[in-house]
């Protein structure tokens, strides 16, 4: 097997196929992934930038939504500057090792997202349900460990996924039939068993996505029930208008990931390869993308602040209410 040491078979190297089936169309389906990839840098730095340096900003739902930022950042630079070199420079080799690398990047930063949405959800619940304690429930400190928290439990799932994709014999051959190395797409080229990789990447969905949306569906419905109890509708909508950026964060985010997650188990024979290939790629860029503009249009503070900034006028962002 061309790139494999015969005697673990073990690659030495992966071969990335891109799109397969739109190989002459590379180059011109790269063009809306670049573009979307540095709308998500600058947007994403620009409003870690904005949260860090005014005082207005420094507070639970904005520490989060930096930590979003981050997870976002992070996320889409494992997998789209290689999926670039992909598409023009046809620089479609990449080592085992740094597959294993680049696969367990993107399932943590994956579930970190997803963690953090619940987090936010978390808040958004706190400061409507209990407005006058929402400065000393999510202190600096608590807020800190939740995130943490987060992130070690990302890591602590996910990376079972390495060894398990390790441990496989690939006789099959190198060449996957994806941009970036997924978890099963690297798994199924294998020509050993892959009835546990597939079982505890279910296990994971349920245990880490399940839970999340739970915590979610829970605090949007006691947010639903106390706005319902506010006396006045100008009161209703100014309490739940905080929370629509959110929900626009959660639908971007879920909807291309439960695509994905499906299609790759139960849907490969009825959906063409390649249109699992994009929605693959844009679930991992459109949130990326899409969250520095939401929030920067729907939340007042952000949008006040940016223009306040962008005219000049700094002495008042800090006063910003």
């Amino acid at each position: 097997m061309s790139g494999a040491n015969s005697s673990s078979l073990t690659p030495e190297f992966f071969i990335l196929n891109g799109i397969p089936g739109l190989e002459d169309a590379h180059v011109w389906i790269s063009l809306p992934f670049c573009f979307m990839y540095m709308i998500a840098v600058v947007g994403n730095c620009g409003l870690i930038y904005l949260i860090v340096h005014e005082e207005a900003l420094h507070r639970p739902m904005y520490y989060f939504l930096t930590l979003l930022s981050f997870t976002d950042i992070t996320l889409c630079t494992t997998t789209v500057p290689n999926m670039l070199c992909i598409f023009w420079f046809n620089l479609k080799k990449i080592g085992f090792k740094a597959c294993l690398a680049q696969m367990f990047f993107v399932h943590t930063f994956t579930a970190t997202e997803s963690g953090m949405l619940m987090l936010m959800a978390l808040d958004r619940y706190v400061a409507i349900c209990y407005p006058l304690r929402y400065g000393t429930i999510l202190t600096n400190p608590v807020i800190a460990k939740a995130s943490l928290a987060t992130f070690l439990r990302s890591v602590s799932f996910i990376l079972p996924f390495t060894f398990l994709t390790k441990r496989l014999p690939y006789c099959r051959g190198n060449l996957i039939p994806h941009a970036y190395c997924d978890h099963m797409s690297v798994a199924k080229i294998s020509c050993g068993n892959v009835k546990v990789n597939a079982v505890y990447g279910l296990l994971v969905a349920l245990v880490v996505c399940a839970f999340d949306i739970f915590c979610i569906t829970v605090s949007y419905t006691m947010i639903l029930r106390a706005v319902m109890n506010l006396s006045s509708a100008d009161a209703r909508h100014k309490a739940f208008s905080t929370c629509t950026s959110h929900i626009c964060a959660i639908v971007i985010t879920y909807v291309p990931a439960f695509f994905n997650f499906f299609t790759h188990r139960f849907g490969g024979h009825t959906i063409p390869h390649h249109i699992h290939i994009i929605v693959a790629n844009l679930y991992l860029l459109l949130p990326a993308t899409m969250n520095p503009i939401v929030y920067g249009v729907k939340t007042k503070q952000i949008r006040e602040s940016v223009i306040k900034y962008f005219s000049g006028d700094k002495s008042g962002i800090a006063d910003i209410k």
